[in-house]
């Protein structure tokens, strides 16, 4: 926790940094709130210096779910101590949305906020995509204290793969592909035509599949500025890829990446809805309403725009980044109803995406294909099979649990949001939004709305969806049951 507490407060000092930059005031207050989060964490270390150094199954499941706890509420000081957000119960929502790469927002004027905050926000979705447990196991060992456990119970996804033996070099090594691709992003948007601060906070957005934007209007900002769009579709599609086949990509063994039945069909997933959006929104939305352009046949600009906000809003919501280029719930009652489907979908396990993901929609969908073989060869041995490979049962149960509390913790969601005087559609809208770490939802929580007109309750219910959501369920959950906490 203490070590936690240092990592937050000098990412905290660099947003210091750029507040002085732009002589902004109120990177003293920013300045003030990380010399209390580094002196909490140099506390809180030096008084558990010499404890029992034993990491556990349990042990890791319980120091994930309280770091991302700790980390949100120390998350909170810059709003605080700046003033930007008055209200705590707001801060908590804002930073909580951040650390698990939600982008739901409660800032009705984002434009007007002081650089050094608006830093902060992208800071946190940056510190949350990849993990902040995953940084903390390449320096853990430097105290004797071995990482595995926290790992594995931080890593995105069902997925095993590792990099290397030794879980500290598979860290560093995520973390290495990981700040390379936020670097080279952050260049390319400026060589579009952002201005530097508005390319590093995107960058460090769309690599976490965040959606925080430094704009009032999303990414829209820029819908007269086609090339932005495209460096940012190309970042998120590779947000949403497991970040494995990233290393494998780095090391020039590309047959392994065209070979992994995930990939395949995450790509498949992403080019046939997009076409599918795309064609829908060249023929038949009239989009004049979401800041694009009503299309005419044959003409190819209008074309490349309808192609380009499908591909956009599609992967927004498959790899769960919320950016926003067009209002898609003004679009064809079709395309809404397929991007709601959408939010159930996700990105590759391994990515930095939430929802359910790809891989657990591929083992669901093989399973039940299998269960009508089973019916009709009772006798028969017919294993469920994944990259060629045959996958032991106790895979596919932990899948179809995960799917089943998945579903029971959008309904029982939702339910909590229609009793706090949601309607319909903003509750299921907010739940699956929440759980699934999307961002803009529908109803009152569409793309041109925000989570501010949230009753309190909703918004700390939300920020426990987005929790558990971004820690696959069972991290946090099992927490929640009485066979945790008996010694045997």
């Amino acid at each position: 926790m203490g070590l936690l507490l240092l990592f937050n407060g000098g990412f905290m000092s660099i947003c210091a940094l750029v507040s002085a930059i732009y002589r902004e005031h109120e990177g003293y207050a920013i300045l003030a709130a990380s010399g209390v989060a580094i002196l909490s964490g140099a506390i809180t270390m030096y008084l558990t210096r010499n404890h029992v150094k034993v990491l556990n199954k349990k042990e890791g499941y319980l120091i994930v779910t309280l770091g991302w706890l700790i980390m949100a509420f120390a998350g909170t000081m810059p709003y605080i101590f700046t003033g930007s957000i008055g209200n705590y119960t707001d801060a908590f929502f804002e930073t909580m949305s951040g650390f698990t790469t939600t982008g739901a927002s409660i800032m009705n004027d984002i434009e007007v906020m002081p650089k050094g905050i608006l830093f902060w926000r992208s800071l946190t979705h940056w510190i949350g995509g990849m993990g902040i447990i995953v940084l903390a196991v390449a320096i853990l060992p430097l105290l004797g204290i071995g990482g595995m456990q926290l790992f594995a119970a931080e890593a995105p996804g069902p997925s095993g793969d590792k990099l290397h033996p030794r879980i500290t070099d598979t860290a560093k090594r995520l973390w290495l592909i990981y700040v390379s691709f936020t670097a080279i992003e952050a260049v390319l948007l400026r060589i579009a035509g952002m201005g530097w601060f508005d390319a590093v906070n995107h960058a460090l957005s769309t690599l976490s599949t965040g959606g925080f934007s430094t704009k009032n209007a999303s990414v829209a900002y820029w819908n007269d500025a086609p090339m932005i769009q495209w460096v940012i579709i190309i970042f998120m599609f590779i947000a949403g890829t497991n970040f494995v086949l990233s290393y494998f990509a780095f090391k020039g063994r590309f047959s392994k990446i065209f070979r992994d039945t995930e990939f395949k069909w995450y790509s498949a997933f992403v080019i046939g809805f997009s076409l599918i959006a795309g064609l829908l929104i060249y023929f038949q939305a009239d989009v004049a309403h979401s800041d694009t352009t009503i299309v005419h046949p044959m003409i190819w600009g209008e074309f490349e725009s309808g192609i380009r906000h499908a591909t956009f809003q599609v992967l927004a919501i498959i790899t769960t980044t919320g950016f926003v280029s067009a209002d898609y719930t003004l679009w064809t009652p079709f395309l809404t109803i397929m991007f709601f489907g959408l939010f159930f979908l996700g990105g590759s396990a391994g990515s930095t995406s939430g929802g359910v993901k790809v891989m657990r929609h591929i083992i669901l969908i093989r399973n039940g294909i299998m269960e009508f073989k089973r019916t009709l060869h009772p006798n028969a041995i017919l294993p469920v099979r994944y990259n060629g490979k045959a996958l032991q049962s106790g895979i596919v149960f932990n899948i179809l649990g995960f799917f089943i509390l998945y579903m029971l913790s959008f309904i029982i969601g939702a339910t909590v949001l229609a009793a706090l005087g949601l309607d319909f559609e903003t509750a299921i809208g907010g739940a699956l939004s929440s759980l699934g770490n999307v961002g803009p939802a529908f109803g009152s929580l569409s793309p041109v709305d925000n989570f501010a007109n949230l009753p309190a309750l909703g918004k700390w219910w939300c920020s426990f969806l987005m929790l558990i959501g971004r820690l696959e369920l069972f991290t946090v959950l099992i927490l929640l049951t009485p066979f945790f906490w008996r010694n045997r």
